[in-house]
């Protein structure tokens, strides 16, 4: 869900170190591979084609980069980029018994780990300061004495230490303004969202709520951060009905919260906003039965829906329903040629176990084209758990059950890679477990 001037990540002095509580010290490459243009891919398993860790790939000409990995804990997967691409951010956790709940800074420019911290639960949300000097990690099932379980840790990206603290229970997810004075957290089976300011966390009154809403999960603002967008959740979340909410962060409007009327749309737990457009994405609770998937050829019985929403004039602007995968949607972005890419995770997949010629395969990607409105879904397997668009190409990095795979904008197929002929979409010889990916260089 659904967000910077930096020095380059100097090592601490050992004093610092024994006081960073989990930080250990960095290692990494000694060798760079050299590339102008590069993405990072988190592999979590070793494979033939390496260990576990981060790898660097040509994103100029999809090959991957002569070069050993970034070291990321046991089982590295998601990741954020600061502003000014000075670092990436690995998260390591999946939940299986190799679960280390490791947190990376990579240096981008050395291609090494600047250090490594442990947080004391897993997440699934963290959002960096403009100014690169600081992240923030939601985790919700971090231990807190007398309290429900739930913090927000605020780790200085200079000195890669926790630097503090902030109480909110079951947060989930995090948006943070252009500002970085105010973070919005997001609280599992909760109708308030938890308004953070970053400069007070350590040293009290870091955090009020404010309610009126419907299981949020994400807010998008203004360029000068006086309106956020609240994207709610509904029912699908548990709550009664999905929708986007305007709240007035000056206090002039919708008093005395400055939390606006709900405008409802059928389903949303992801978003992306394009100038004043919002694309949401999510699969309608049965109530009594599922969104079904009219005008698709399919064999599934169950469908997701895209909603294309206007924030100027809060109105939905789609007259007939888009028709998307179902499923858990978590990942969404628009590539080149107006193709809006959208992942979900634990969708119906229809795989034969020997398709004959032509049999239908689906999985959990849905690619809108946001010019002619048409939907493609590709004939692949599997929970989508990163895409990336790459900028200055008309190609999409795509990870699907556990490969990467890569689509030209131009005709929504698996792209065709000189380097690797006989398989489309593919880099040659690059095996792996793949979780996550991120353009470096742009």
């Amino acid at each position: 869900m659904k967000r910077v001037l930096i020095l380059l990540f100097s090592l601490l002095p050992a004093s610092l170190i024994w006081l960073s509580c989990g930080y250990s010290s960095p290692t990494g490459n000694t060798q760079t591979s050299g590339l102008k243009f590069r993405a990072f891919i988190t592999n979590s398993v070793s494979s033939g084609s390496g260990p576990a860790g981060v790898y660097i790939i040509n994103a100029a000409k999809d090959v991957r980069g002569n070069v050993s990995p970034i070291a990321g804990g046991n089982t590295p997967g998601m990741m954020v980029l600061t502003p000014n691409r000075g670092r990436t951010l690995v998260y390591s956790g999946t939940g299986t018994q190799f679960t280390d709940n490791q947190f990376t800074i990579i240096n981008n420019t050395s291609e090494s780990a600047a250090g490594h911290l442990t947080l004391p639960g897993f997440t699934e949300s963290f959002v960096v300061s403009p100014d690169g000097s600081a992240t923030y990690v939601a985790v919700p099932t971090a231990p807190v004495v007398g309290q429900s379980p739930g913090v927000v840790k605020a780790i200085s990206l200079n000195t890669g230490a926790f630097t503090g603290e902030v109480d909110v229970p079951a947060v989930r997810y995090l948006s943070i303004d252009h500002s970085g004075n105010r973070i919005f957290g997001f609280s599992e089976n909760s109708d308030s969202v938890a308004v953070i300011t970053p400069s007070n966390i350590g040293i009290g009154n870091a955090v009020t709520y404010i309610g009126g809403f419907d299981h949020p999960v994400a807010a998008f603002f203004s360029s000068d951060d006086s309106t956020a967008y609240v994207v709610n959740c509904g029912a699908e979340c548990g709550g009664t009905q999905a929708s986007v909410q305007k709240v007035d962060l000056t206090l002039t409007q919708c008093l005395p919260s400055g939390v606006c009327p709900a405008v409802s749309v059928p389903a949303a737990t992801v978003a992306v906003v394009d100038n004043s457009t919002m694309y949401l994405a999510g699969t309608p609770v049965p109530n009594p039965n599922p969104q079904p998937c009219t005008g698709e050829t399919t064999q599934a019985t169950s469908c997701g829906l895209l909603t294309v929403f206007d924030l100027s004039t809060m109105t939905v602007t789609n007259s007939t329903p888009i028709i998307i995968t179902d499923g858990y949607h978590n990942r969404i972005a628009l590539g080149a040629n107006g193709q809006l890419f959208i992942g979900a995770r634990t969708c119906t997949e229809i795989a034969p176990p020997v398709p004959p010629q032509g049999a239908e395969t689906r999985g959990c990607l849905s690619i809108y084209n946001t010019l002619t409105g048409a939907v493609v879904i590709p004939p692949a397997n599997g929970d989508v758990t990163g895409i990336e668009p790459i900028a200055k190409r008309t190609v999409v990095y795509v990870i699907q059950g556990g490969a990467l795979r890569i689509y030209d904008t131009t005709t929504d197929a698996l792209e065709f890679n000189p380097n690797n002929p006989n398989n489309p979409g593919q880099i040659f010889g690059f095996i792996g477990e793949f979780s996550d990916v991120k353009t470096i260089d742009f």
